[in-house]
């Protein structure tokens, strides 16, 4: 072996020697005897150094998964002796191997196990356990072996091709037969052997039991001398967390009901009887996780059992099974309410099943109704933030607790599902306790009431919201809770959480200020002061910002009195921060768009009068414009990059937020209704200069762009005169993606103003397609990928621009552009359906020429059209699904040959008779179709129901594959 390339295999050589290791490993995963100088190095010890050893273990690997059929008789034996001799050295060995190594020849083993168990080496097992007998280093070795067997054979993540699962079947159904009952007993031994001496090798053991016995026949396990000895473990500290596990793993194993039923009452028996059940004299919390996992898993059986046996009539023991559930509710609810976390969300899953289940019931007992009561207080109390809790800086625990939350939220769904009564009069009675003291209690259990009453939006459903409507007592509940959250003054509370909850549940619970509208100033006022936009916390003001946009919008009728305080007050957070002076504003840009949009939704949708909007409109819009004036020439004039990116970005916010104004008009409230279209072609005419700026270019015209396509909506035709300067601008020297981008505003105008925009179409369209090919023809690196990708992404944008011409019936626009252009438009159509891999731009391009040979095909279409299409457009249609990278299971590629069947379809609708003739005489018999299959393929093709034709097209390519 190659010494020095060796050396490159340790973690700390230099780059040089590893690339030197990386490039010897791939030589020796295709040389094709390498392998055996690495097996011969492992049997005979060669190295000492661990990385080496390792490597040699990966090189076998590879033979083994992907050469293996090509190694002769002579060589599958010396890699079976390589393993066993290196497994029998190892208990020689004064050092165990490092657990990398261990793990990475156990994998080895199973590799080969899997290939060769069924066919070469059924005494697999038989021929280990006799090597590794029950020295504790081959035990080791014989249990990773055993856990690597087990994830090669069952484990969810590992995809499997259906040959491998067909063999992975076949192999376990073999092992059940021939050895399962011996390695059972070599795990008895083992455990028997190990479990005061030695817990590392007995927790391996349990884990393996745990992994086997989903697929093994449980008696093997579930039997008095196993069980006995796993319930001794349990009182082990070393080994009680994986004893648990394994008897979590036997009680998830699926089986007969009422044998099910059996098996974890007498469990619980044993537990209970050796004290497990007492949860609070009991100091170990990561044990009590996993014995929480076990009694979650318990509890749940029982809970399967008995929806089994109530769907199958059987009601003695379906009662029988309820009686066995009802006596682990106890339980269950001290580990749902233990303080800690993991221990509570691992029983959670019993709990939720264990409510689905009162559901059902018509009539609940008291026990039940108390049980309820006592899951909803658990609920309750571990909702709360504990003080670790950290708001500013809110880290992975956080985050834990987070997703721990949303699990008792579903909880408390069920619940309400359960008895809504019963849910909302103990959250009213949590919520009227806390905030009349609010002032005095701690901010957790704040901000718990609150949030209890923001829950009780979604556990108690209604449609649009109508809380306080309908159902007299649930009405005037919610009602009493909300009037009390807005006149207590706990608004002021001097907590980030409290205070955020607030503002959420306000806006929740919108519609309580259309009933009771006397309480909207004050609302506002927190909103508006430090309080909510103002608040010292930039996690506030920010998330203020959006709730109070989503307040103003759901309550605009009762908006009408406030408007223009608001206005006044939300002043200085209108203001553009400008890149120079370093100040700090309160909100950031994103923050900033809702507040423009909350100031356009109230102008807008106020009573003024036309004139009035339009003044106001112009006060919010003009410091922007004259900002913006400003901005744009010392742009111009900067000459450092950072300051211009800086510039750039604030012109953009500028842009924007002029533009998110515009999302307050409607179909009711039209910006010419509302008398605003001239503050909007003021902007516009404020904004295209930019367009031509040399500088920063990408950011300026994404922002531009998009603005423009929002005064196409809100201003109509009266944009129109714009577009052609803006247009030319925007097609100086641009890059693939500013295609891209502009495409799909040429295509909002065409397909919105149709005939009004032809003359400017015609005019621009050759300059745009001249664009166009210039960038597709552009050189680039073989292997760029995200050049390719760009081009992908801007040819299907071209394809799509010419969809929206001839769908839009402007297919004058292209006819008007001279013979030879037009010849070079088709022509890239054809090509787009029939070359390039890329089945969304393909479907497009069969559309296009279904269109045009509709529009064009019949006897008065353009001169020279007809023969186009027997040129050129018939062959594209066979061509295309021809190609190798036309994949029929692919379900854009389906789409694709769909349109393609349409293109056929229309010809034959346009040509007729001379269509088919043409098919069965010249084109399909250049094909070298059989006489029959072109008789076949023409009869479908006149069939009037054009789906059987499109049927018959995807056999018929099918059949053509080879």
């Amino acid at each position: 072996m190659d010494e020095q390339a060796l050396l490159g295999l340790n973690p700390n050589a230099d780059s040089d020697f590893r690339q030197r290791a990386l490039a010897y490993f791939e030589q020796l995963k295709i040389s094709p005897d390498a392998w055996q100088a690495c097996a011969e190095a492992l049997a005979q010890r060669t190295y000492s150094d661990d990385h080496i050893k390792f490597f040699c273990f990966q090189v076998l690997e590879h033979q083994v998964k992907y050469k293996y059929s090509e190694l002769t008789t002579v060589q599958q034996q010396l890699i079976r002796e390589t393993l066993i001799s290196w497994l029998q050295t190892q208990m020689l060995n004064p050092q165990p191997e490092k657990t990398f190594i261990r793990n990475k020849a156990a994998q080895v083993f199973a590799l080969l196990f899997v290939t060769e168990y069924l066919t070469k080496w059924p005494k697999f097992f038989f021929d280990i356990l006799s090597v590794v007998d029950l020295n504790p280093r081959g035990v080791d070795l014989y249990l990773r072996i055993l856990m690597a067997i087990d994830s090669e054979l069952v484990d969810r993540d590992v995809v499997h091709t259906s040959e491998e699962a067909r063999r992975n079947t076949l192999i376990k159904d073999t092992m059940r037969e021939q050895c399962i009952p011996n390695l059972v007993e070599s795990w008895y031994q083992i455990l028997q052997n190990y479990q005061y001496t030695n817990s590392e090798v007995t927790c391996q053991c349990l884990e393996v039991v745990g992994a086997y016995v989903s697929w093994i026949d449980l008696s093997l396990i579930a039997n008095d001398r196993f069980i006995n000895m796993l319930l001794g473990h349990m009182s082990i500290e070393v080994l009680r967390e994986e004893a648990c596990d394994c008897l979590f793993e036997i009680v998830n194993k699926g089986m007969d009901p009422v044998d099910k039923m059996k098996l974890v009452e007498s469990l619980c028996q044993v537990l209970q009887s050796a004290g497990f059940f007492s949860i609070d004299q009991e100091e170990d919390v990561d044990f009590l996780a996993r014995f929480s996992k076990l009694v979650n898993g318990m509890g749940q059986s029982l809970i399967v059992s008995w929806t089994k046996l109530i769907k199958s009539g059987d009601i003695k023991n379906a009662q029988e099974a309820l009686q066995a559930i009802e006596t682990k509710v106890a339980l269950m609810l001290q580990l749902l309410i233990h303080e800690d976390d993991d221990i509570s969300s691992n029983i959670i899953g019993f709990c939720y099943d264990y409510l689905h289940i009162l559901k059902q019931l018509t009539v609940l007992s008291d026990q039940q109704k108390a049980n309820v009561e006592a899951i909803m207080l658990a609920v309750v109390k571990k909702l709360t933030y504990d003080e670790e809790y950290n708001f500013e800086n809110e880290g992975e625990d956080e985050a834990m607790f987070v997703e721990y939350r949303k699990q008792l939220k579903l909880l408390l769904d069920r619940l309400a599902q359960v008895s809504p009564e019963l849910l909302l009069a103990s959250v009213r009675r949590v919520f009227s306790s806390t905030l009349q003291n609010w002032q005095t209690t701690r901010f957790m259990e704040v901000e718990v009431a609150i949030r209890l009453l923001y829950m009780l939006a979604e556990a108690l459903p209604v449609s649009h919201g109508a809380h306080f409507s309908g159902d007299v007592s649930k009405a005037s509940a919610l009602q009493d809770m909300m009037r009390t959250l807005v006149t207590s003054g706990v608004s002021s509370y001097q907590h980030t959480s409290v205070t955020l909850e607030f503002f959420e549940t306000v806006v929740r619970y919108e519609k309580f200020f259309t009933v009771e509208p006397q309480h909207i100033p004050c609302v506002l006022m927190a909103f508006l002061d430090h309080r909510g936009l103002r608040h010292s916390s930039a996690k506030v003001r920010s998330r203020t910002a959006y709730l109070f946009s989503r307040f103003v919008k759901s309550l605009n009728k009762q908006m009408n009195p406030f408007i223009e305080d608001i206005l006044n007050r939300i002043q200085d957070l209108l203001e553009l921060s400008p890149p120079e002076n370093g100040y700090q504003s309160l909100l950031s840009s994103d923050d900033q768009l809702f507040i423009y949009e909350t100031a356009g939704v109230l102008v807008v949708n106020s009573e003024y009068p036309a004139e009035r909007k339009q003044a106001l409109m112009r006060n919010l819009l003009t410091p922007l414009m004259e900002k913006f004036k400003i901005l744009l020439e010392k742009l111009m004039l900067a000459q450092d990059e950072e300051r211009q990116a800086c510039l750039a970005d604030c012109l953009n916010h500028a842009v924007g937020f002029a533009s998110r104004t515009s999302k307050a008009f409607s179909n009711k409230q039209t910006v010419k209704q509302c008398g605003c279209s001239e503050v909007y072609l003021d902007c516009l005419q404020t904004f295209l200069p930019a367009l031509s700026c040399p500088l920063q270019k990408d950011i300026l015209r994404s922002g531009v762009r998009t603005f423009l396509h929002r005064m196409i909506i809100c201003l109509e035709e009266e944009v129109l005169p714009f577009i052609p300067s803006a247009s030319e601008h925007m097609l100086k020297d641009c890059e693939a993606k500013d295609l891209q981008e502009f495409i799909p505003l040429i295509n909002q105008i065409t397909a919105k103003f149709k005939i009004q925009v032809s003359p400017f179409l015609q005019q621009m369209f050759m300059p745009l397609l001249h664009a166009i090919f210039e960038v597709l023809l552009r050189p680039a690196e073989e292997n760029d990928q995200s050049a390719a990708l760009e081009k992908q992404m801007l040819r299907r944008s071209y394809f799509a621009f010419l969809q929206t011409v001839t769908g839009s019936g402007m297919s004058e626009v292209i006819a008007n552009q001279g013979a030879e252009n037009v010849e070079r438009v088709l022509i890239t159509v054809i090509q787009g359906a029939v070359e390039y891999p890329d089945p969304i731009a393909q479907k497009t391009c069969f559309i296009i020429l279904s269109k045009l040979v509709e529009l064009w095909g019949g006897k008065d279409g353009p001169v020279g059209f007809a023969d186009f299409v027997y040129k050129h457009i018939v062959p594209a249609c066979f061509l295309a699904p021809l190609k190798q990278t036309f994949d029929l299971a692919d379900a854009q590629t389906v789409l694709a040959l769909s349109e393609c069947a349409v293109t056929l379809k229309t010809i034959h609708l346009k040509r007729g008779p001379e269509c088919v003739q043409y098919l069965q005489q010249e084109y399909l018999p250049s094909l070298q179709v059989a006489p029959e299959i072109i008789q076949e393929f023409c009869q479908a093709l006149q069939q009037p129901d054009a789906k059987v034709f499109k049927n018959y097209l995807k056999v018929f390519f099918q059949r053509a594959k080879p």
